[in-house]
């Protein structure tokens, strides 16, 4: 199988988290003997090659994270530039069976599944009105973390998905059951939901302080600086 991989994080390519996942997916990938042309949303100067590749790819795969339930703005912008595209293709190939399938990798840094079904459900619905058959959504959250880390600590997060990679590869979709597994919980429990908040408020914060003293902060993260 050869496929499309778009990463559509608006983030450039070495501070996206969505990168870093791609990295492992598409070692997956080659192991199951299938192949790629991969590109970033974030490089505008691609956007011509990449409406190209897309018209004409049977398997596409898009990579995005969920912002507060939505999807990037640059990713539907450059959906919106397959217009012409896409009219053309489908009045070239009115009568026949639509072979071109759209899945997708939707990931965030909220752990629970229950924080991405909207999101999926709206990418369902996008891949029909792009006129293509709906491939699934692998969907997988606590990933927030994968750019602060490195070495083991990111390879922990991010090398489930080279098994993910060797499935979509052999089976062009993601309905496979370890696919809808990988998720993990859909809800923590409450003893679990209560022990993540006491994290938030205490260890997390430290990290988030700091990360952002790495970074060159030097206001407090509760500043409101645009609060009148």
């Amino acid at each position: 199988m050869h496929a499309l991989i778009i990463n559509g994080s608006p983030r450039v390519k070495k501070l996206s988290n969505t990168d870093k996942i791609l990295d492992d997916f598409c070692a997956g990938m080659l192991e199951s003997g299938s192949t790629f042309e991969r590109y970033e949303v974030s490089d505008r100067t691609s956007w011509a090659k990449m409406r190209e590749c897309f018209c004409h790819s049977e398997n596409i795969l898009i990579a995005l994270p969920l912002f507060v339930e939505c999807i990037p703005g640059m990713l539907l912008e450059f959906l919106e530039t397959l217009a012409p595209e896409l009219a053309a293709r489908q009045a070239s190939t009115a009568g026949k069976n639509n072979t071109k399938k759209i899945s997708y990798i939707l990931q965030s840094g909220f752990a629970e599944g229950v924080q991405l079904r909207c999101g999926e459900a709206y990418l369902e619905k996008l891949t029909v009105q792009l006129g293509c058959e709906y491939g699934g959504t692998l969907v997988k959250g606590n990933n927030f973390s994968i750019r602060l880390s490195e070495g083991e600590a990111r390879d922990k997060i991010t090398a489930p998905y080279r098994e993910m990679g060797r499935i979509y590869g052999k089976e062009r979709n993601f309905f496979n059951d370890s696919c809808k597994a990988f998720t993990g919980p859909e809800v923590f429990p409450a003893p679990v939901r209560l022990l993540v908040g006491l994290l938030f408020r205490t260890v997390v914060r430290g990290s988030f302080k700091k990360a952002a003293r790495s970074w060159g902060c030097t206001k407090s993260l509760r500043d409101r600086p645009y609060e009148v």
